[in-house]
């Protein structure tokens, strides 16, 4: 192995100053370094210095930019014949790739300006727990617990959506007899059989993509389905029939919040089915997570600050009836009884409880000023008088 790794001063990671050494990066120390530093992220690209990304900031690794014989010689490593050809024709490809002695990673190789780049997140050998997690984990257990219904896990990319359904698929698995189908592009999380059967598909080698899966789903007897990804009007139609006719099914989308997700997937239709969507939408959704991580105050790491919905009367009458704006005020009004929370309810937990900062609630806030009011007090008992419509 090179000596990169011996070169990298914590120091100047901490710095953000690329380390000086003497020799060009390998890509077995690059995944050597991201793994101790406990990194989610690698990012290699062509004529600049390879980065990880720890508790979500950029950190160089090398003063030595990445050279193009580097590149190609890294995407033979990364891509196999099969993903390799869909790189040529696509210039864009999603894959995993496992380094025997350091890890497991999912990949994305990608060209940009002309030239190859390579975004690799870090797969952990062990999924963990929701409470390992910081997430609501009662609640959440009562939707693993399920027979039936949609779950969305929703944020930004990196906010933790597919390790937060990792874990209540494992969930599931330690405490169900059933069998469970992940379709995923690719296969992150490694299962292995416990009390229930996990059946995971690869897009581009076990099954053509998202929609013909879930098209021959049924077939495969499944009672739970996992989905990675909701991209596009197929794939939500066959996972909104899914839960219909009896399957529990997790997923994924692309939005900040509970009142974005219910909108974006009424956007997936035209308006002349938007009234059918809303209905199906109140029969099966039954939860919301959104995730939001934030940097912790006086230590590294991030925790999460979680919106969740849950498929109360109210909030079904709200979807039923497209009145959608008003989630937030059921979301709010449902704590206590129902264990839902929004993220302002969430970031004043995290905040009384010295986990992170002030400035950083804010921050992360949909509405600051709401969120002051509520560390204040003055919102106790959901009787405060000001917009919910965030």
């Amino acid at each position: 192995m090179s000596t990169l790794g011996e070169h990298l001063a914590s120091e100047r990671l901490a710095q953000n100053v690329p380390p000086r050494t003497d020799v060009a990066p390998d890509l077995e120390s690059l995944l050597t370094i991201m793994v101790r530093e406990q990194a989610s992220d690698l990012i290699v690209k062509t004529g600049s210095y390879p980065a990880i990304r720890v508790d979500g900031r950029i950190r160089f690794l090398s003063d030595q930019p990445t050279t193009p014989e580097f590149s190609n010689a890294m995407l033979s490593r990364v891509l196999n014949d099969t993903y390799l050809q869909i790189f040529l024709e696509r210039g864009e490809v999603d894959t995993s790739y496992e380094m025997e002695g350091v890890g497991r990673f999912r990949a994305n190789v990608f060209r940009q300006q002309g030239h190859i780049g390579f975004a690799l997140r870090h797969v952990k050998d062990d999924v963990p727990t929701l409470r390992d997690l910081n997430l609501p984990a009662e609640q959440m257990e009562r939707l693993a617990a399920l027979q039936r219904g949609l779950v969305l896990a929703t944020g930004i990319a990196g906010s933790g959506k597919s390790t937060t359904l990792a874990a209540m698929i494992q969930h599931i698995n330690e405490t169900s007899e059933k069998h469970i189908i992940t379709i995923e592009d690719p296969v992150e999380f490694i299962y292995k059989d416990r009390k229930s059967v996990v059946t995971q598909r690869e897009i581009g080698s076990d099954t053509l993509d998202f929609g013909t899966a879930l098209k021959h789903i049924v077939r495969q007897t499944p009672d739970v389905i996992l989905v990675g990804e909701m991209r596009d009007k197929q794939t939500m139609e066959a996972a909104l029939a899914a839960a219909e006719t009896g399957h529990l099914v997790f997923s994924t989308l692309h939005t900040v919040n509970a009142i974005q997700t219910v909108e974006r997937i009424i956007s997936f239709f035209p308006p002349h089915q938007h009234n059918l969507i809303r209905l199906q939408l109140s029969m099966v959704l039954e939860g919301v997570v959104s995730l939001r991580l934030i940097q912790m105050k006086d230590s590294f790491g991030r925790v999460p600050a979680v919106e969740l919905m849950l498929a109360t009367p109210t909030v079904r009458d709200i979807l039923s009836e497209g009145r959608t704006k008003e989630l937030s005020r059921a979301i709010y009004e449902g704590a206590d009884y129902f264990g839902t929370q929004t993220f302002n309810q969430s970031l004043v937990k995290l905040y009384k409880q010295g986990k992170i900062s002030y400035e950083d609630a804010l921050a992360s806030a949909d509405n600051p000023d709401e969120l002051k009011l509520e560390i204040r007090g003055i919102a106790k008992g959901g009787k405060a008088d000001f917009d919910f419509d965030y």
